[in-house]
């Protein structure tokens, strides 16, 4: 198998802010892994990333003299592998309507690939789940749940479930994996899998309704009620009720309040009681900010909440809007409906208005949060922080 690099589609890149001002396309959570852990564990190997200029520290482009191209939104399939298998070096490979899925090369690509590159390619006509948009991710999390867990839980066996107050609906749709704590809960998997990472921990009284995944070393605090399509990532703290959401990883929601529709980044952290909307009153469409046009776009869905960057703080009792996007490492507090788009580095909240979040200020957060999870947040964290405070602040045309 040809060299993996997991590409980023300029178009959809910016869609996917802010989500995507801190990783590849490809670094975002959909089912139980992110897309790059998907093509990792489909391939056999694991992926570099061709991807914004200021990202490649962390995430760089390891290339050869035989590189597989593969576009980072997209989500594999067993078709689109086997087909990948067999594309000749210099060909690539589309959708009926032109977008690039893939692409073999023997030449080291600087930028994503474009069908007016010289290449010929071929059509895959299979139905594929494409991350075009934020909303996507929590509409497809269901099924990328149920795909994921067929595809990692195959020719295994379930650590098993021995608290004797644990009550289970479809034992055979829940995977338990080694370490996991689960004490006085009920899971119920009748409509979709359930899946319990490494170490992590329910704790009593808390209501599991599959399709959902619980990532490795996570927690689901007392009482907490986890409705269906809903994905945890690893090392999170979340309580309260939560719906159709996906927490990327690393962040904490522990206390009471309702999130639905959401798609909440790494390291930030809800407070007590912090609610968003998910529904209109009139039943609308909802409209989100978008990155591309600056200015509200029609998702074309009835449900649609909260899209939170990375390292952003919401306060106590905070209340977000239908469709309300929030940049990176803001900081949200305060009475009444916040705004429907909050900028990176904002600090403040409706009632007292908000202002720049001061860099140094952010960054010692951003540390504070990293040593929490026993991780060091070193000098390309930083750097790929302040690259992001200079995008935000800089002014309009610069």
């Amino acid at each position: 198998m040809p060299n993996l690099i997991l590409f980023d589609d300029t178009i959809i890149r910016t869609a996917l802010l802010p989500l995507t001002f801190t990783r590849p396309v490809a670094g975002i959570r959909v089912g139980i892994q992110t897309l790059a852990e998907k093509w990792a564990n489909i391939l056999g190997q694991t992926p570099s990333f061709l991807t914004e200029t200021y990202l490649q520290a962390k995430f760089p482009t390891i290339a050869d003299n035989d590189n597989l191209y593969v576009n980072g939104a997209v989500c594999p399939t067993i078709a689109l592998k086997e087909t990948i298998a067999t594309l000749p070096p210099n060909t690539g490979l589309i959708t009926h309507d032109g977008f690039i899925l893939a692409l073999r090369s023997h030449t080291v690509l600087a930028t994503a690939p474009t069908v007016n590159d010289g290449y010929p390619f071929r059509t895959f006509i299979e139905p594929l789940t494409v991350i075009h948009n934020l909303w996507d991710i929590f509409v497809n999390n269901g099924d990328q749940i149920r795909a994921d867990f067929v595809r990692l839980t195959a020719g295994r066996t379930s650590a098993p479930i021995t608290d004797p107050f644990t009550r289970c609906y479809a034992p055979e749709n829940i995977f338990v994996e080694p370490g996991a704590t689960i004490r006085a809960s009920i899971l119920n998997a009748e409509a979709g899998p359930i899946y319990i990472g490494r170490n992590a921990i329910i704790n009593e009284g808390s209501i599991i309704i599959g399709p959902f995944s619980l990532g490795e070393g996570s927690t689901v605090n007392w009482g907490g009620k986890m409705r269906a399509n809903t994905t945890i990532g690893p090392l999170c703290k979340v309580g309260g009720e939560v719906g159709n959401s996906i927490f990327l990883g690393y962040s904490n929601k522990g206390h009471d309040g309702f999130l639905g529709n959401s798609v909440i980044g790494e390291w930030c952290n809800l407070g007590a009681n912090v609610n968003n909307s998910n529904l209109k009153n009139d039943y609308s469409n909802v409209k989100i900010h978008s990155y591309a046009t600056d200015r509200l776009e029609d998702t074309g869905q009835i449900f649609c909440g909260l899209t939170m960057g990375d390292f952003t703080k919401a306060g106590i009792s905070t209340m977000f809007n239908t469709g309300t996007v929030v940049g990176v490492s803001a900081n949200v507090f305060g009475g009444g409906f916040q705004p429907k788009h909050i900028p990176s580095f904002s600090w403040g909240g409706t009632t007292d208005g908000f202002t720049p979040y001061r860099i140094d200020k952010a960054l010692q957060v951003a540390r504070e949060a990293f040593s929490r999870r026993h991780k060091v947040f070193d000098d390309v964290e930083e750097q790929i922080l302040r690259t992001i405070f200079d995008i935000t602040m800089a002014p309009p045309g610069r």
